[in-house]
């Protein structure tokens, strides 16, 4: 069987390999296509470090045009695609969607639909269903998390980084927006003097102009010594969940995904809002959210303000069982079934039809 994986954005790859490792070993035919950005030195490394078969392309036409003369059995993609009606001419399609956020967009993913989506548990499979009775929906769990379950080495070593191992160790994981980057100070890290911060931003926050602020802020952060900020080539946000004991973030699929594992959260409920999305204008943000998104909140330690961070990390750190209870109950709700073998049943599917 032939399978080819989109990777439009490098942080597709997480969701991505598992799956791709599960269908190599059983025979499979597996390639990648990679989109020519400013980060093709870093893709390229990306490549040769996981020995991909890879393709390049300059955009989402001539990536179409590549699946038409490969004529894959699947072409797999983490996000709607335009131009699905030519791909399903010679190949089956797949939305493998690479976070589990609160975001609405999550369920508009599929007002095109591919020929399966795989989903993250049965309250999401149903509600699916409901929304879209004509598609298929199948429900496997979340494939991303499936190397941390199942105890492979994915984490960093805290020493080669220049932190301090016998620290307890932070993520910060914001997402590009609404994010609650901006409304950190200047000089936060001096504050965690007694912590390693593992700084892990969007992709977009690093790669896109608009997002210079953040990364101006983010470089500053990285000259304190207890901070190790993420190159674009650490693409892999399992390392830093697998590594860090608590973690810091806004409304982020990282928050989810780290809860997931049952380890404590801190959730920023202050974000910085373009002028478009408040006073009369805060509809538009509540529409970027999921409905479900009020429940979820409960998974997490929130913080009003920045000045409700540290003492809200150092009660979590002292008491990681906190909200534990709370985070056990939604796991499934938002991950599916967490006993890594998401992949497998991916492959199962995906070889059987």
């Amino acid at each position: 069987m032939h399978i080819i994986f989109d990777v439009l954005h490098l942080y597709y790859l997480p969701q991505y390999l598992p799956v791709a490792k599960e269908l190599t070993q059983r025979g499979c035919s597996i390639e990648f296509v990679f989109y020519h950005s400013t980060h093709d030195t870093v893709i390229k490394e990306v490549i040769a470090t996981e020995a991909l078969n890879a393709h390049w392309v300059n955009g989402q036409q001539e990536a179409t045009n590549l699946y038409l003369e490969k004529q894959a059995d699947w072409v797999v993609f983490a996000n709607s695609y335009p131009h699905l009606d030519q791909v399903h001419q010679v190949s089956k399609t797949v939305q493998l969607g690479h976070g589990i956020g609160p975001k609405s967009s999550y369920y508009k993913k599929s007002d095109t639909p591919t020929t399966v989506r795989f989903v993250e548990g049965a309250y999401r499979t149903q509600r699916f269903q409901e929304m879209y009775p004509d598609d298929t929906f199948i429900d496997v769990g979340f494939a991303k998390l499936d190397p941390i379950i199942n105890g492979e080495n994915v984490g960093f070593d805290l020493g080669s980084l220049g932190l301090d191992p016998n620290k307890p160790t932070i993520a910060y994981a914001p997402t590009f927006y609404p994010s609650s980057l901006e409304l950190f100070p200047k000089h936060w890290p001096a504050s965690f003097a007694d912590y390693n911060i593992l700084i892990k931003p969007h992709y977009f926050s690093v790669s896109k102009p608009k997002y210079s602020k953040h990364k101006k802020l983010l470089e500053h952060w990285a000259t304190f010594d207890n901070v190790y900020l993420a190159k674009v080539s650490d693409y892999c946000l399992t390392r830093f969940l697998s590594t860090a004991d608590i973690l810091i973030s806004d409304a982020s699929s990282a928050l989810f995904e780290f809860a997931a594992l049952n380890k404590p959260v801190i959730w920023c409920d202050f974000l910085k809002l373009r002028w478009g999305y408040r006073g009369v204008f805060s509809y538009r943000f509540k529409r970027r959210m999921d409905d479900d998104y009020g429940e979820y909140a409960s998974i997490a330690a929130h913080a009003a303000k920045y000045r409700d961070v540290k003492s809200l990390v150092d009660s979590h750190i002292a008491n990681p069982e906190q909200l534990a209870h709370v985070r056990l109950s939604l796991s499934e709700k938002l991950a599916g079934k967490l006993d890594g073998k998401a992949s497998l049943r991916i492959a199962d599917y995906l070889l059987s039809h």
